[in-house]
């Protein structure tokens, strides 16, 4: 397609400042139960009036929605997911889409100081209004709209305005996938304590394996006690120390002969809550843990102290460690608050780096992130089960590895692997054996298999960090050798979504030219077939992110490779290796705009 240069600049200058008039009725794509069958009618978005805004509200336009994972679970789970809290979504559908660049088109008399048309933003999908979460594409119509009205849950929530602006150079795919690159940054900057939670609850048990000889430490500040301590089987001097604090400190102090299955609700009653915020194990072993685990609040920290009884993994939750900021520690010391030490959740500089299931569009940015970081691994391995999707991280990201890494010669390396018919423990050995058999400083698991998590963590080095980035279902078990924890001194985190904090320092490492989102995605297209972009995030049809275009309609779901027989004038502005590039996005809305 080609047309007049000027009127062809003009069209999009109109666009990007909102003197398009608006149309009487806009599309948008309803989800009414769980299943892909539900989502439109008959294969279709419907057509909605547009509103009007009130003078308290925002009329945006969504410019470019990024196609999510988290996406398709709802559309899995339906009004089960929850997000939705059981919602009735045949009367009231849910519209998905919180990966969202958006400009702002008409403004409410209450905020005609604050907001123009033609002001753009980007969103923090995680809205919180008067203590209730309402996120973007869950609670709140999403961005699989071409339109919407935002409110003060938006403009005036719990953290300020949800809108963040963009610069007048960034391109709008950049914008809308700064929303998952700020979870992959969120992933490496989690906070655990370092002490037990004042004002919490407490629950410290002996196992098999307690011989005595413990001593309490410091696990708390001075005039930061916790509310509740509650010993099951505890005795000797450690129980008469924690007798002593509870005076002196002024919490309350229970006393349990022992913990089974059969006293876990006399436990829970004691602690005066509905589960521990920390759990210390004093000669645990797996059945101890596991029972403990069952009365873990969100944020608990279980402290392992001594490893006489581990002689066997244990089933643990990893997909609570993910969402639910638990942490796994622990010390060979006899001092519970020996455990209590900063986790690292960055890279290790020049240590060795494995990322598991790295070829999805949420590994391509974790594996970005560590070519570019300025302390980068020494060593990068990747893998994937299939070749192919792997060896597009060779060919997008050639670049990067030739100036990061091959230009060091022998002293840095990236290394692709994929198991082809290898048994797993096979495959594994081989992935140590590139660290030269010290094992990993860090490996971000992203592949959502427990398998995948408890294959791996013999392939930690001493001190090493598993970040277990795949949303694995809570209820979801591996089989963990816990004594790895206590001698060797590794640990797990896990993050789930990210803060507006996160949001602004991506879009700044966005805008200034430190990482580039649009390197992530794999395909564009239109708004009526975002079915077909949902159904090719389910299989894993593309190797990145789709990114949809709500104001086009009719421009098909096109991977980037295949633009040049399309649109050779936008496939001309591409990045080397076939990559989206802001020129090319402009280049393709001056010649599919309406």
């Amino acid at each position: 397609m080609s047309g007049d240069p000027t009127r062809l600049d003009q069209k999009l200058a109109t666009y990007r400042e909102a003197r398009t008039a608006l149309p009487s009725q806009y599309w948008l794509w309803p989800l009414y139960g769980a299943g892909l069958e539900n989502l439109g009618i008959k294969d279709r978005p419907i057509q909605v009036e547009m509103p009007s805004c009130g003078p308290d509200q925002l009329l945006v336009r969504h410019d470019a929605v990024g196609l999510c994972f988290s996406d398709t679970k709802v559309i899995k789970a339906g009004a089960s997911h929850p997000r939705l809290g059981g919602r009735d979504m045949r009367s009231n559908p849910v519209v998905l889409g919180h990966e969202v660049a958006l400009t702002v088109v008409q403004v409410g008399e209450a905020y005609a100081g604050q907001f123009k048309p033609g002001d753009r933003f980007l969103i923090q999908a995680d809205v919180y209004y008067k203590g209730v979460g309402l996120a973007y594409g869950y609670a709140l119509q999403g961005g699989l709209s071409q339109y919407n009205l935002i409110g003060k849950e938006v403009l005036e929530g719990d953290e300020g305005c949800y809108l963040i602006p963009l610069q007048p150079t960034t391109g709008y795919a950049q914008a809308a996938l700064t929303e998952p690159w700020a979870c992959v940054l969120a992933s490496y900057g989690v906070k655990y304590r370092t002490a037990w939670k004042p004002g919490g609850a407490v629950l410290i048990v002996a196992g098999p394996g307690a011989t005595g000889g413990y001593e309490l430490g410091t696990p708390y500040a001075d005039g930061q006690p916790p509310a509740t301590v509650v010993l099951a089987g505890v005795a000797g001097s450690l129980r008469d120390a924690l007798r002593a604090h509870a005076i002196a400190s002024h919490f309350k102090l229970a006393e349990l002969p022992s913990l089974s299955d059969a006293n876990v609700a006399e436990a829970l009653a004691a602690s005066g809550k509905d589960g521990f915020d920390d759990i210390v194990y004093l000669g645990a072993d797996a059945t101890l843990y596991e029972l403990g685990e069952s009365m873990a609040a969100k944020g608990c920290m279980h402290n392992l102290v001594g490893a006489e009884a581990l002689s066997e993994p244990a089933q643990v939750d990893v997909g609570r460690l993910h969402y639910d900021h638990i942490c796994l520690t622990g010390t060979d010391e006899r001092v519970i608050s020996a455990a209590y030490k900063p986790v690292r959740t960055e890279l290790r500089p020049s240590g060795c780096a494995a990322f598991l299931g790295a070829a999805g569009p949420m590994g391509q940015m974790h594996f970005q992130r560590a070519l570019q970081s300025a302390q980068s691994p020494r060593l990068i391995v990747a893998t994937d089960l299939v070749r192919e999707r792997l060896d597009v991280l060779a060919t997008k990201y050639e670049q990067l590895i030739e100036a990061r890494y091959r230009a060091k010669g022998d002293a840095a390396s990236v290394i692709l692997r994929t198991p082809g018919d290898q048994a797993p423990d096979a495959f594994n050995a081989g992935l140590l054996e590139t660290t030269g058999g010290a094992g990993f400083d860090d490996i971000v698991v992203l592949a959502p298999s427990a398998a995948v998590v408890a294959g791996a963590v013999e392939m930690l080095a001493p001190n090493g960090v598993m970040n277990i980035f795949a949303g694995l279902p809570r209820g979801t078990r591996a089989a963990i050798d816990l004594c790895a924890i206590v001698t060797k001194g590794i640990r797990f985190t896990g993050a789930s979504g990210s803060s507006i904090h996160d949001l602004r320092v991506m879009l700044e490492k966005t805008e200034s030219g430190q990482l580039d989102p649009n390197l992530s995605v794999a395909a564009v297209s239109g708004f009526n077939d975002v079915k077909k972009g949902l159904d090719g995030v389910i299989h894993q049809r593309f190797p990145g992110k789709v990114v949809i275009y709500p104001q086009l309609l009719d421009f098909p779901l096109t991977a980037l490779s295949d633009l040049e027989n399309i649109l050779p004038n936008v496939y001309a502005k591409l990045g080397s290796n076939h990559t989206w590039t802001v020129g090319a996005e402009t280049e393709f809305l001056k010649e599919m705009l309406p």
